[in-house]
């Protein structure tokens, strides 16, 4: 009974207090939803972390890119400069050889044209050709200023006056080259115009204090025994003809002397400070036709060119205008060659440039030689080419 009644009890204490099972469930419950609470917040602690630490990841991550970015911006600007400094060290090796290039080639088709049109179709009116030639260099230059093609500098009076001493000593250069080139063949041409380069040292030592190693003085020695036996030995001497030839050289020197202290001045004359090498050539040709129509008169070439045969030949005017547009040419390309060398240097590459001329002369226009005369000519440019590298040493 004692068993009957203690199980009794306990089922009347289960029965009898329903509620306590229901309480302790519930506290088990809420006690479960406080931990689903704390690990959503622990997890929430944890994904707020991961999302700080990825973002600071990604600013990294921006930093090292854009460091990376400038980094190999830098590198490239580098890369560019450096290319830019080859090139423009290029060019400026580069400049001189291919303004000298350009000037022997107009200067030695230059030559064999006027020598054809003064020779050749015996024509008698050397400033008359000059006056066509530079007619025709400015009426280009003038209308590809036109077009757009080229930009000249505008012409004023002041740049005018500081162009003027240059122009006559270009016009002087001009005539007498033409007179000499009648009445000398080119070989002698070429030997004797090795003058120039001893006058423009000579002047280049006095007026720039620029002095010359011995070797360059030995050459220029044994310019002057080729001119002088060439001379003596020429078959076909002729004393009007040396006599312009060697005006000639005191003009030509006098001229590369003269440009290039001209050059600065005319600079100055200017609106925008600068003079190109197009604007030259423009200044040369175009203030040269006024003096070249006051010597005509003055010589008489006008009645002789309106009277002569030759004129009336298609032909002439072809080989004619050939040599205006040769003027041109070199014209630009002894002045853009000066511009990038000296007045010894101009001087030096034509006295290399007479070997194919002479050749070219000789064969062409089957000038008499004499052995001891070759022998004169050979030696001449033996000479110009110990000249050339004496200078470059």
């Amino acid at each position: 009974m004692s068993s009957d009644f203690k199980l009794d009890i306990f089922s009347q204490h289960d029965s009898e207090e329903p509620g306590l099972g229901t309480t302790i469930t519930s506290k088990m419950f809420l006690d479960e939803k406080a931990n689903s609470v704390q690990t959503i917040r622990e997890q929430g602690k944890l994904s707020i972390n991961n999302f700080a630490t990825n973002a600071e990841r990604r600013t990294l991550n921006d930093r090292f890119l854009k460091a990376n970015k400038a980094t190999i911006g830098d590198n490239v600007s580098l890369l560019d400069e450096e290319e830019r400094h080859h090139l423009h060290g290029s060019a400026k090796k580069s400049g001189p050889l291919i303004s000298g290039a350009a000037y022997c080639i107009s200067s030695c088709s230059m030559i064999m044209l006027n020598k054809i049109v003064l020779s050749g179709y015996n024509f008698d009116a050397g400033i008359s050709l000059m006056f066509y030639q530079n007619f025709i260099a400015t009426l280009v230059v003038v209308l590809l200023s036109l077009s757009g093609r080229i930009s000249v500098e505008k012409l004023s009076w002041r740049l005018i006056r500081a162009w003027i001493p240059v122009n006559v000593i270009f016009i002087g250069m001009l005539v007498s080259g033409m007179y000499s080139l009648k009445y000398i063949n080119v070989a002698m041409v070429t030997i004797l115009k090795n003058m120039t380069n001893i006058l423009t040292a000579i002047g280049e030592l006095y007026l720039f204090r620029k002095r010359q190693s011995p070797k360059v003085w030995t050459a220029m020695f044994m310019m002057i025994i080729s001119a002088v036996s060439g001379g003596i030995t020429d078959l076909s001497f002729d004393a009007v003809g040396y006599t312009w030839q060697i005006i000639n050289c005191v003009l030509t020197a006098s001229y590369s002397l003269t440009l290039r202290r001209v050059m600065d001045e005319a600079k100055n004359a200017t609106k925008s400070g600068s003079l190109n090498e197009v604007s030259m050539v423009l200044l040369n040709n175009s203030l040269s036709l006024p003096f070249a129509i006051i010597l005509i008169f003055l010589f008489g070439e006008w009645d002789y060119v309106i009277h002569a045969d030759v004129v009336k030949l298609p032909i002439f005017w072809v080989v004619a205008t050939a040599s205006g547009l040769l003027g041109l040419s070199i014209s630009f390309t002894s002045m853009w060659f000066l511009h990038q060398t000296s007045p010894t240097t101009y001087s030096l590459v034509g006295s290399l440039n007479k070997i194919p001329i002479s050749i070219a002369g000789i064969l062409v226009f089957k000038v008499p030689l004499s052995v001891s005369n070759l022998f004169s000519i050979l030696f001449g440019l033996f000479a110009g080419v110990l000249f050339a590298r004496a200078k470059m040493s």
